[in-house]
């Protein structure tokens, strides 16, 4: 079984781990009431999608 023979160095491990941080979530705003919501979703406030009405809300 193949075994280290040097422990990696703690910057040689963090450049390899460079690119595990998180990314914050990309936010669009609804084309009706301009709530910043993810893409490809029903807004939340309106229930519009794509320009359609998906889901009547009480206003």
């Amino acid at each position: 079984m193949a075994v280290p023979k040097r422990k990696h160095s703690n910057s040689r491990t963090g450049k390899r781990r460079s690119h595990h941080g998180l990314k914050p979530k990309e936010l669009q705003s609804c084309p009706k009431c301009a709530t910043p919501q993810p893409s490809h979703v029903i807004c939340p406030n309106c229930g519009h999608y794509m320009g359609r009405t998906m889901v009547e809300t009480e206003e």
